[in-house]
């Protein structure tokens, strides 16, 4: 008898141990930003965290760690306990340019198990209105005038920000892209915007959420966006308007991933809350807003985009002699 009252202790700790367990989650989870705050990536986080409490019965903590172009952030996701405490926004900068460019990262784009992209922001290449630049061929007029006097801002080497400046004025048919301009790195997109309002960079070329605040403000002066369409609250031409259709390419995304082996328990449970989000109106409003585009995309497709976002920009790189080892 007493063997027996054991036996149905134990499998009852058992059964509470397990219940336990799929109880994900039962206290909040940190989600990383690997880039400062104000920019893109950042925004796409805090816009997210801003409907999260509809939908998920934790506290989501936004952490920002910064450093090395989103590597630092992202190697500190990859090292993290695989149990679903420790998430990220992954980012088009982090998980598919510094992999395209860095020959020495301290992760790869394997190391990550993605839930699903939930945003794209288009690029868009801007000026201060007192720079008296105020078009793509009065920029690239300034460029061929004064080779490497010309500078443009990014959050950091390897950064979506540093591939397109560089990439943009290679399109328009400036001979040593990489070297006819100058590129400064700063920490974070949102520093990286405010240095050319200040006038300490001549340009900037990144995502369109990252920048609507200082377009609409009249600090910043738009000169071209990579959409097939012109984008609401943004008066500059598209890159097929300009003839370069090519430049298309260059977009952003933000998505969810965490530590590769997070079990599925937690993967299911972050998909079924992001595909409730992509579909809340408040959250839809917010992000059309900031100039982005909310999308909906299963994790077979996400994995399938990041894939290809990849492979585009290390032919970029490739070519444009751009690979950092």
């Amino acid at each position: 008898m007493k063997k027996l009252a054991c036996a149905i202790a134990a499998a009852a700790l058992g059964i509470g141990a397990a219940s336990a367990k799929a109880e994900y989650p039962d206290r909040a989870i940190t989600l990383v930003v690997a880039y400062g705050a104000g920019g893109a990536t950042d925004i796409a986080a805090r816009n997210l965290t801003a409907v999260t409490p509809k939908y998920i019965p934790q506290p989501i903590l936004v952490v920002n760690r910064t450093g090395a172009g989103g590597a630092t952030g992202t190697a500190s996701v990859k090292s993290a306990d695989a149990d679903g405490y420790t998430m990220m926004v992954a980012r088009v900068g982090s998980h598919t340019v510094n992999p395209a460019m860095k020959a020495t990262l301290p992760y790869t784009i394997e190391d990550f198990r993605y839930v699903a992209v939930f945003e794209l922001n288009p690029v868009v290449c801007a000026t201060s209105p007192s720079s008296g630049i105020d078009s793509m061929d009065a920029l690239i007029e300034k460029v061929k005038a004064a080779p490497g006097e010309v500078t443009y801002s990014s959050s950091g080497v390897g950064s979506l920000l540093h591939i397109a400046g560089a990439l943009v004025i290679d399109a328009f048919g400036v001979e040593n892209a990489t070297e006819a301009v100058t590129h400064l790195p700063f920490r974070g997109g949102g520093e990286a915007a405010t240095q050319v309002v200040a006038g300490n960079a001549t340009f900037i070329c990144t995502n369109s959420s990252a920048l609507m605040g200082h377009i609409q403000s009249g600090n910043l002066q738009p000169l071209l966006v990579t959409v097939p369409e012109r984008l609401e609250g943004v008066d500059a031409p598209t890159a097929a308007e300009l003839g370069h259709p090519e430049l298309e390419t260059l977009v952003g995304w933000s998505g969810i991933a965490g530590p590769k082996d997070i079990p599925d328990e937690v993967h299911d449970a972050w998909s079924g809350w992001i595909e409730e989000i992509v579909k809340d109106e408040e959250w839809i409003e917010t992000a059309r807003g900031l100039g982005s585009v909310p999308v909906e995309m299963s994790t077979k497709d996400s994995i399938a985009f990041i894939n290809n976002q990849y492979n585009v920009f290390k032919g970029l790189v490739d070519r444009l002699g751009m690979r950092i080892e």
